[in-house]
């Protein structure tokens, strides 16, 4: 997060390292097929925050959960030459194993055991070039909000939200520690649902 408010860039990476090795041979086979000497890749999600999310994507209490703007987003990823963006499709076994697939579809393609992600991915792909990574100039307006992770202590909460908006053009970005799993509002409703309704 502060190597993307500091270059005002958003960093595809190589999937060969990917926990869930289905998914990263599926981007290799594309890679293969197309003939690619580079093939990067970042997934986003479509959905509100899940607990899910957090111990998946931003273990311990150093993650943190970027809001985007979507439009503006999606316009900057389509100045470049090379990049693809769609939502991701969930299929069974048995409908992939029928050949239902086809090469193209390959980057967009993963196991219906990770419907509940509802991700959203964006790949570069290049026929010259090998690399392991790239960065696609953003604005920072393509940023709506900043969720810092909900395990982060609050005492760290403020100097952490200081630290961010002193970063260049940053000092407007809303800043918000989640409040996933300790919520005052919710913890005031079960309360007040209870104290209505008779044992």
């Amino acid at each position: 997060m502060i190597y993307l408010l500091q270059n005002k860039a958003i960093t595809l990476l190589n999937p060969a390292t990917w926990d869930d090795t289905n998914d990263s041979y599926s981007l290799s086979v594309y890679k293969e097929k197309r003939k690619l000497k580079s093939l990067l890749a970042l997934c986003f999600t479509e959905t509100a925050e899940t607990y899910h999310h957090w111990h998946v994507f931003a273990g311990g209490n150093g993650g943190a959960c970027i809001e985007f703007n979507r439009e503006r987003l999606l316009a900057a990823f389509d100045e470049y030459i090379g990049v693809r963006h769609q939502k991701v499709e969930y299929r069974t076994l048995v409908k992939i194993g029928g050949g239902s697939v086809t090469v193209n579809e390959l980057p967009f393609v993963k196991r219906a055991g990770f419907v509940d992600e509802k991700e959203f991915r964006v790949i570069w792909e290049d026929s010259v070039d090998e690399l392991n990574a790239v960065d696609i100039s953003i604005p920072l307006n393509a940023i709506d909000a900043i969720y810092l992770n909900p395990w982060l202590a609050p005492a760290l909460v403020d100097a952490t939200k200081a630290t961010l908006k002193s970063i260049p053009g940053c000092n407007s970005l809303r800043i918000f520690r989640s409040t996933l799993v300790g919520n005052k509002r919710w913890k005031e409703a079960v309360s007040n649902a209870v104290d209505k309704r008779p044992d």
